[in-house]
């Protein structure tokens, strides 16, 4: 599945439409060098094809590419940064 980067200054978003209709998305604003991840939207028609990670593996690639940190806001996104360490290298430090 191919997903459409829309960004400006303090945005952006991975997003997939069908027939003028959003059905796959992942949102955040950006402040400075992080990404803050507010959403994931992924349309019942697409539900349990990993279409989630997809869009969040697209976010972390554009966050690696651009010496971004990722910080977690959307519930998918929390989940998906607890369960596994591959994103730890862009994940926002707590301190």
């Amino acid at each position: 599945m191919e997903f459409e980067l829309r960004q400006d200054d303090s945005q952006g978003a991975y997003v997939h439409e069908q027939d003028g209709k959003v059905i796959a998305e992942i949102t955040w604003a950006l402040l400075g060098d992080v990404m803050v991840v507010d959403h994931t939207f992924v349309d019942d028609s697409l539900r349990g094809q990993g279409i989630a990670k997809q869009l969040l593996n697209q976010a972390a690639s554009f966050a690696r590419k651009n010496n971004y940190k990722i910080e977690p806001v959307c519930s998918y996104v929390v989940s998906a940064f607890e369960r596994s360490n591959a994103y730890d290298d862009i994940k926002v430090s707590k301190v």
